[in-house]
Order: structure tokens, then sequence, then C-alpha cells
């Protein structure tokens, strides 16, 4: 099967991460198990974006030399790995990994070589949160649409970038399906900039104003590579392109797909800068950027800069992994910013885990241990009895794989997830339309060809569910076993208070 690459964006380390980092983690580390429970090959990557002015300056407020710094901050970031069971192969830290700089000064002499670098002095405004230039008619009352903070008016010679020369290969990319914009609203956002015409960009700072920290441009130490330039490369510096060797063929090179999961807020620094960054160096495009859209707190997006925040390291220590893993994946739509409150947290668990599915497979697992030892009656016939047939129950289950594909080929884990709840939803509707607690004397052979199919079923489901709640389907898979026998009732999913 041809091999699956998959990264999320870097995020800065000026401060600590936030529930919007942890959607970004989870989206993408489903993509990826999802891929691995299908046989392919998987390379997973994350990491930090060390280089940032705004790190900088969070250093220079903290009193710590910046390297320390990012350092102690990077580790705060990489410790949600662990925490929200990320299964990443690979992470990068772009201040202290030694393939990275290597890899960016490799990349910024083929696009030197391809004669698309000059120098400017421009005069604009800047947004030290996003890194980035406006335009005034980008603003929103004046101020940064993304921060809602006034921009600096700046004015630096730095090199430029001639962006604007691959504007009609970045639509034809688009438009021909090389590169996918998912979903397609955001596709149409892409191209709608691409029609109002492009402008070259600045892909330098002078390291004076960086304090120096930075990766120098090559020839030119005055300067430092802009941290947008420098971070989008981390992709394939992971992967070691300034030496081509099996990672970079395999996993870029090659036939397989490789995925970016972001959120809309850098949508143009994916879809157009490092699509345009690659074509100037020559090298293959991504097929598939995945676009999300924002975790809101009160209506106000989630923002380390204006400090709403919520902290996922407190939210995994109160209600557990499986329950943060689930609303993200449950609750936050394809399209569309999300109203987090604990509130709902609880609420999604509680009904599709821990009265859903937990209570279907703890009744189901104690009728098989009190009245047929944990041995399962295996069969694939429809189970029919007096008030029931296992027949939608079959099917679902049988369709569930396929169905779950299909979602997930957009990233949509809302309609994934509901593919599991249905499933549940049917298998303890089987169960409260035959009452087995009610009936079984007079129907002990079917009563246990029924629970056995429910049985399977929740196999079924705790295989698929294993990509969104990896520990919580680890345990239920081990309870329900793979054999003629189940395990001694143990409630997988407690409720959560």
């Amino acid at each position: 099967m041809n091999p699956y690459y998959i990264t999320t964006a870097i995020p800065y380390v000026n401060a600590a991460p936030h529930l919007g980092h942890a959607l970004e983690f989870v989206q993408a580390d489903v993509l990826a198990r999802h891929q691995r429970l299908r046989g392919r090959p998987v390379r997973f990557l994350s990491g930090t974006d060390d280089h940032a002015l705004k790190n900088v300056l969070a250093a220079r407020n903290a009193g710590t030399p910046v390297a320390a710094f990012v350092d102690r901050a990077a580790d705060r970031f990489q410790a949600l790995q662990g925490l929200l069971d990320l299964s990443c192969d690979d992470y990068i830290r772009t201040s202290s990994d030694p393939r990275h700089r290597p890899g960016v000064e490799y990349l910024w002499q083929r696009c030197a070589d391809a004669g698309d670098f000059y120098q400017h002095t421009y005069t604009g405004l800047y947004c030290v949160g996003c890194e980035q230039f406006y335009e005034p008619d980008a603003l929103i009352g004046g101020v940064c649409p993304e921060h809602g903070t006034e921009l600096e008016r700046v004015t630096e010679t730095n090199w430029f970038f001639r962006l604007t020369r691959y504007r009609d290969q970045i639509k034809h990319a688009i438009t021909t399906g090389t590169l996918t914009i998912n979903p397609p609203q955001k596709r149409n956002e892409v191209l709608a900039l691409l029609d109002r015409g492009l402008q070259d960009f600045s892909v330098s700072r002078p390291a004076a104003r960086a304090g120096g920290w930075g990766i120098p441009v090559p020839h030119d130490p005055s300067q430092v590579i802009y941290v947008w330039w420098d971070a989008l490369t981390n992709y394939i510096t992971a992967l070691g392109v300034d030496q081509p060797g099996e990672d970079f063929q395999y996993w870029w090179a090659g036939a397989g797909e490789r995925v970016h999961v972001i959120g809309k807020g850098i949508t143009r620094f994916h879809a157009v800068y490092w699509i345009g960054l690659l074509l100037s160096a020559g090298l293959p495009l991504p097929t598939t950027i995945h676009v999300h859209d924002y975790v809101n707190v009160g209506g106000a997006k989630l923002s380390k800069s204006t400090g709403n925040v919520v902290d996922p390291v407190g939210l995994v220590d109160a209600y557990g992994t499986d329950a943060v893993r689930w609303w993200i994946t449950r609750e936050v739509p394809l399209l569309g910013d999300t109203e987090f409150t604990t509130a709902r947290l609880i609420q999604a668990y509680n009904t599709d885990l821990a009265n859903g599915l937990g209570n279907l497979a703890n009744r189901t697992v104690t009728l098989l241990h009190k009245y047929y030892g944990g041995r399962l009656h295996l069969d694939d016939l429809p189970v029919i009895g007096p008030t029931w047939d296992s027949a939608d129950l079959d099917g679902a289950c049988a369709a569930l794989p396929s169905s779950i594909d299909a979602a997930l080929s957009t990233a949509d884990f809302r309609s994934g997830t509901a593919h599991l709840v249905a499933a549940v939803n049917l298998a303890n509707q089987l169960l409260n339309a035959a009452e087995p607690w009610k009936v079984l004397r007079n129907h002990q052979h079917l009563i246990h060809r029924l629970l056995s199919r429910v049985a399977q079923a929740c196999r079924t489901i705790a295989t698929e569910l294993a990509p969104f709640c990896p520990a919580g389907a680890a345990r239920l898979s081990t309870q329900l076993g793979d054999g003629e026998r189940v395990a001694p009732p143990n409630p997988i999913f407690a409720r959560l208070t």
C-alpha cells in the first residue's frame, strides 16, 4: 500500500499549549491511527516552531536566555504526546534538531538558484502574534483580524521571494486536484485569494531585530530567515531533504499521500506560500491540506496571545484522555468554529461512551457470564426472535469500516464518530426490544445467540473506535477478547460528574 505521511502545524512556544493545539494534534493522530488500522505505512510528524520573534519577546519578558526559554517551553508541547495518547513517529524542534538548519539552507539555495530572491525595503503593518505583515484593507477595525491587537509599523530591508511567479502554477495544482484543500469552502477561499492577485513576500528579518535568534540567511548574516519560511520547511527537513535518502524518497517524493492538518488562520501560508516555495525548489507538493476552524470560549477564539485559553493538561487531569479526545472528534464539526464548555465535554462522554457503549458492553458481558459462562455462540446468521431481528445491527457493523473510511477521507471526525454511535444505538435498541433478562427462560438458545451477536458488534465497534479513543478502545477489546469467551464484566467508561 502507498505510504501516508501526515503532519500537524508546529506551534510557537511563547506560552503554554491550549485546547486548540490539542484539537489539531488529536485530529492528525486519529487520521494516522486510522490509516495504520487499514494496514498502510504511516509516518506522523509534529514538533515546535522555535524561531518566532514572539518567542524572543517572551524570553526577554521572562528574563531568560532565548534558547533556555524555548527549550523549557517546547517541553510542555512535547509532553502532550503522552497526555493525549498521540502516536507521533517523529518530532522536530526547529532550534535544536540537527536535521533542520541544513535542510532550510538547502531549500534557500534551491530557490536562490531559481532566481526567486531579491532585496527590497518595505514599510508595513506587522503583527508579532501572526508573524506577518498585513495590508490595511485586511484589518478589522484597524486591528489584527486574528488577535484583535494594534499592529506595529515597521520599515525593513529584507530578502523577498518572487511568489507572484507561481500564482498560475499554484492555482493549477488546486483546480486539477494535484493539491486538495479540504473542506471545499477553504479551497474556494484560497482560489479567491489567488484570483485577487498575489504579492511577493519578505522571507527574512534583520538579525538585530530578532536578537540574533534564527537561522542566518546564507551569504548574508545580517539577516535571519523569516520564521514562516523556516517553519514550513520542517515537513521535509525532518525527512532529510538536503541529503535525499530513503526517508525523503519514500515519504515525500514517492506515490504516497502527503497530508497537512492546520488551522484556518494559517491557510494562506500552507496553501500558497509553501506551495510557491516547493515549486521554486522543484520539489513535490503535498497532496492534501485539511483545514480546521477554531475552538472558542465565550465566543472568542482560544489564543495564547490574548490569554483566552483552556488548558488541555487540566482537562485530562480532571476528565481523562478518552473524554477530551471524544469531545474533539465527536463535537467539532468539519466547518465552523466550536464553542467549548466542560459541561458539553462531560455530556458527550457520558451520553456516548459511559451510558452508550460502556453500558451496552457491560450488560452484554454480564448476561453472558451470568447465564453462559462467558462463552459466545459464534455464527454469521441473523438472529431473529419473537420481537427482534439483528439484521439492522449486522448491516451497520458490516458497513462501519467503509463508512468511517469515507468520513475520515475528508477529515469529517464528527461524521466518523456518528457512525460509531449509530451502531451502538442499534445494539442497545436490539437488547431493549429483546429484553433478554425477561425471556431468557423460554428462549435460552436464541438469547445466547443474540448476546453473542451484540458482543461481536461491540468487538467491531471497539476496533473502529481505536483511532478516536485508543486507551478506552484497548480496555474494551481486552474485555471482549477475540475468541469464544469474554472476560468478566468490568465497567470500561466510568461516568463523569
